[in-house]
């Protein structure tokens, strides 16, 4: 099934009115877990787009044979192609997505802001399984090739009837995978190791939304970001009634209207510049 989405106003032609945001969904994850969020977007005003990561969405039998480089290339080449077309353009990422908006922004410096969602540099959450501490063992053997983290329960949704219907959804159509493959886990943190030495190079507005109680990922990670980054604006929201999936669970409406009000407040029309670093 195609899942990756673009949303435009077709009707507005000149640049100057013109705003974008490139969106990154998670780890093993699809465009389609991102669809809600491009919605609330589009209709507030700007054209989104969501594809596929290498090995992601229609092709993720090739996961395991994609590295943390492809995934890089392929989001800029992405972001090479759209920001030209716009004169405000914005990154919002999930998970690996988030990962790679704040790497994008270290190697770009005309974006206006990142929104970044339950980032993920450490997998560190309450759900992930002690044998994640023999990762660089068994990297270094044909288990890499054999080995996968399983999904936990959750699905990452503290929400019951959401999840439940998570369950049915990714049981049925083929838009996300159910566990982590082993080769997969070591290019997410190879990616994290690099964004985390580059860091300071990021000058663009920033805001990072994370839950407490993230089963995947916990707050060390956004808050690394919010510490490292070198942006004159930037801000940290912790969450307390959700799990890793945010854009699904309890607080999902606070999240989109605060990824908005955030696009707004750092938009280049906006005079007010403020740095916001409160944990």
């Amino acid at each position: 099934m195609a899942v990756d989405f673009e949303l435009l106003h077709s009707e507005i032609e000149d640049i100057k009115d013109k705003k974008a945001v490139l969106l990154f969904h998670g780890l093993t994850g699809s465009p389609f877990e991102m669809k809600k969020y491009g919605d609330f977007l589009f209709k507030n005003g700007y054209d989104v787009f969501c594809y596929s990561f290498p090995g992601h969405g229609e092709r993720i039998s090739e996961i395991e044979t994609v590295t943390w480089k492809d995934w890089c290339e392929f989001a800029q080449d992405k972001y090479d192609t759209l920001r030209k077309n716009y004169s405000k353009f914005y990154l919002s990422g999930l998970c690996l997505g988030a990962a790679m908006a704040i790497y994008l922004g270290e190697h770009n410096k005309d974006i206006t802001g990142i929104i970044a969602l339950s980032t993920t540099l450490l997998l560190d959450g309450f759900c992930i399984p002690w044998t994640v501490k023999l990762l660089p063992f068994a990297l270094s053997t044909i288990i890499r090739f054999y080995y996968t983290f399983p999904e936990d329960d959750c699905f990452g949704v503290k929400n019951e009837r959401t999840r439940k219907s998570l369950a049915k959804i990714t049981a049925k159509a083929e838009i996300g995978m159910d566990n982590y493959p082993l080769n997969c886990v070591d290019a997410l943190l190879k990616l994290s190791k690099n964004v985390r030495k580059n860091l300071k190079s990021v000058t663009c507005p920033v805001l990072c939304i994370h839950s407490k109680y993230d089963n995947l990922a916990s707050v060390r990670g956004a808050k690394i970001v919010i510490d490292g980054i070198s942006s004159v604006v930037k801000k940290y929201v912790e969450l307390n009634d959700s799990y890793h999936m945010v854009l699904y669970d309890n607080e999902k409406d606070f999240v989109m209207n605060t990824a908005k009000e955030f696009m707004e407040s750092v938009s280049p029309a906006c005079n007010e510049r403020k740095t916001v670093c409160a944990y």
